[in-house]
């Protein structure tokens, strides 16, 4: 086995013999962030090179030599009907999750389940401590299943449930207050969708100069106000600016494309 002296500078040095999981995948650096300073196969070699090399760099000393080290023993994962639970609380979680990178179990519903970044990344968004004891903690195995087997789609459908409680709540009442301000002032009773309409026109328009102009208030001010004006169209032509906006959310969620001199154009199929 060939053991590699890593160097990322300005942080650390260190030894493994897995330079893909140990430093990229585990703590982020990719191969032009760090360098080899040295690699044997002798682990006596390595392990005193490390040392000698932390106090000439200036970092951190390890306590423990490299050779000392007892290796990491996969975690032991109970496994039920509707839970998955990790033999360790939420906040040293990730930390536990990313030393077992590659480590599958298996359900007997929803089959195999297997470690990745992606995985873990959804593990520590959705992980709850154990009602029975506050040093473990699990996930819904449905819930994992749904994000292994379509994970794009399973994000989608997550953020677009996010808009819709968020247009539900507390974003549904600044449309209130604009639907509340316009009828105070007769723009329902006096007003009609093709007067609204010029005036998203004009507000357009507006929103040009100040793009032009790279006048952030006033590209703010004529955004909000191209959002009233779009409120109150809505308003007249008897739906809710929040039907809209989640309908639209729902049909450009499953969009595929690519990126074109700066636009967005979507696959024809």
């Amino acid at each position: 086995m060939t053991y590699y002296l890593y160097h990322i500078p300005g942080k650390k040095i260190g030894v493994t013999c897995d330079l893909n999981n140990r430093v990229t995948i585990q703590q982020g650096y990719g191969p032009d962030e760090y360098e080899i300073l040295e690699s044997s196969d002798d682990i006596d070699y390595i392990s005193s090179l490390e040392i000698e090399r932390q106090r000439e760099y200036g970092y951190r000393v390890d306590m423990v030599p490299y050779k000392n080290l007892k290796p990491k023993k996969n975690m032991k994962i109970n496994v039920t009907e509707q839970t998955t639970t990790f033999p360790c609380p939420v906040n040293t979680l990730k930390g536990h999750l990313m030393d077992n990178i590659g480590l599958s179990w298996e359900h007997p519903e929803y089959g195999d389940f297997k470690l990745t970044i992606d995985m873990v990344n959804w593990i520590m968004k959705n992980v709850k401590t154990s009602m029975f004891n506050n040093d473990r903690s699990y996930v819904y195995n449905k819930a994992m299943s749904n994000f292994q087997k379509n994970p794009i789609e399973y994000e989608h459908a997550v953020v677009h449930e996010m808009l819709h409680n968020e247009i539900a709540t507390s974003k549904s009442s600044m449309f209130d207050k604009i639907r509340k301000w316009a009828l105070v002032r007769g723009l329902y009773n006096s007003g009609n969708s093709h007067t609204q309409y010029v005036k998203l026109q004009e507000e357009a328009g507006e929103l040009a100069k100040a793009l032009l102009k790279k006048d952030k208030p006033e590209v703010i001010d004529a955004i909000g106000d191209m959002v009233v004006v779009l409120t109150n169209l809505a308003h007249l032509e008897g739906v809710k600016i929040e039907t809209c906006i989640a309908t639209a959310y729902a049909v450009i969620s499953k969009r595929t494309g690519k990126m074109i001199n700066g636009t967005f154009v979507k696959d024809e199929n």
